[in-house]
């Protein structure tokens, strides 16, 4: 069903705004007529993302990092347990925040909670900045009274996610750095080096191997036509990331990342803990699962991952579990995710097991993260072994037929 971004106005001049989901706007306008309010606008969630993502290309500013609507919402947490004014604590901490984007933001909700709006409705105007589980959990609290224990727990899953993200990263950055050297050392070898040697085989009139003609003829091309070579670079990244917008290329892309032995478990695991998690924070804080799903599926990366939780949604939609609606996907989710699930249908402890099963996952990632390092570095070693024995044999060959003619 589609999602509507809408503004409406009470017959009291009562301004509202948030999201409903609803076949058209004319059932739209006729559920929100029902509450008492009459549809100004609306747009439809793919339009306004659309919108948004054309915004964020043509604009230089960039928003929050992680880290930075991390700290904002331990702090948001921190000032509302001590009873301060919302709008008072969002400004205090938009005068500490340091990206442009995000101070402005929060100084435009605060203002919005002055004229009378929730927190939760004023959240809804900046996805890019507040997630959609952000939004339903903000709105869940509001609802429930326990704003502060939803943004404690907002804050304990995004101190999660960064860990994760970190601990990833930090696998990945010493074979970068190592490919990164490599390359440019090659590159320096082809643009100084293999010229000159050029040369000196010209003057000899040696015969030249196919592999040699090849290393000279690339070499010859980066001292000559290097700004063809960087432009040839910018345009094969502008290529790739043009075919991860397409729906085919971004399903080509997760199916091979899936295949890959080494990043494949470490993909699956960090699904695994994020789902998990997420769903157990969601439900927790008394979004109903079906919705949980949805909110879930929108923010996986991973096509297979996604299409998994959708499909999981429309089937607990129609009155099956969760546990048995996630049994075709065991190819992607563990087996103890599936077996985890269902007892905690049984028991009534959904969320709880949940928790659990993201501190698992977490931790395995951890540890597959920390191995990374150890099962890329032999392969790494191999492909430079292969690239500088290539590059030598092809230099050396032309030499010893320059010694047999001496």
């Amino acid at each position: 069903m589609p999602k509507y971004f809408y503004i409406a106005k009470s017959f009291k001049g009562e301004e509202k705004s948030g999201v409903l989901l609803a076949q058209n706007e004319s059932e739209l306008a006729r559920a929100l007529r029902q509450q008492g309010f009459v549809l100004i606008s609306a747009i439809l969630e793919k339009e306004k993302l659309k919108k948004s993502k054309f915004k964020i290309k043509f604009s230089l500013k960039k928003g929050p990092s992680l880290t930075e609507k991390m700290m904002f919402t331990r702090n948001l947490q921190v000032m509302i347990t001590a009873g301060l004014p919302l709008p008072r604590t969002l400004k205090t901490l938009a005068s500490q925040v340091k990206n442009k984007t995000f101070k402005k933001a929060l100084l435009e909700i605060a203002e919005e909670i002055t004229k009378g709006k929730s927190f939760s409705e004023s959240l809804v105007r900046y996805p890019n900045i507040f997630s959609e589980i952000f939004q339903n959990m903000v709105k869940i609290g509001e609802e429930s009274g326990t704003l502060d224990e939803v943004l404690k727990t907002l804050t304990q899953q995004m101190e999660r996610e960064h860990d994760l993200k970190s601990k990833i990263m930090g696998a990945m950055i010493y074979p970068a750095v190592i490919i990164l050297a490599m390359t440019g050392i090659g590159i320096l070898m082809l643009v100084m080096v293999v010229p000159k040697l050029a040369e000196t085989f010209r003057a000899f009139e040696v015969e030249l191997p196919p592999t040699t003609k090849l290393v000279i003829g690339l070499g010859t091309f980066l001292a000559k036509k290097w700004f063809l070579f960087i432009l040839i670079i910018f345009f094969l990244v502008f290529l790739f990331k043009q075919i991860l917008k397409t729906k085919k290329g971004k399903e080509i892309i997760d199916t091979l990342i899936l295949k890959i032995p080494i990043i494949s478990p470490i993909v699956k695991k960090t699904n695994s803990a994020y789902t998990t998690r997420t769903l157990g924070s969601l439900i927790a804080a008394g979004v109903p699962l079906v919705r949980s799903l949805e909110i879930i599926s929108g923010a996986l990366g991973n096509v297979y991952f996604k299409n998994a939780i959708t499909e999981a949604a429309k089937k607990v939609q129609k009155g099956e579990k969760l546990s048995e609606a996630l049994k075709p996907y065991q190819h992607i989710y563990p087996p103890i995710v599936i077996e985890m699930l269902a007892v905690g249908e049984e028991t009534g402890q959904t969320s709880e097991i949940l928790a659990k099963l993201a501190d698992f996952f977490e931790t395995e990632v951890a540890n597959a993260t920390k191995n990374l390092t150890a099962v890329i570095e032999p392969i790494i070693m191999l492909c430079i072994g292969a690239a500088v024995g290539f590059f030598a044999i092809s230099m050396i060959q032309p030499m010893y037929s320059m010694l047999e003619a001496l």
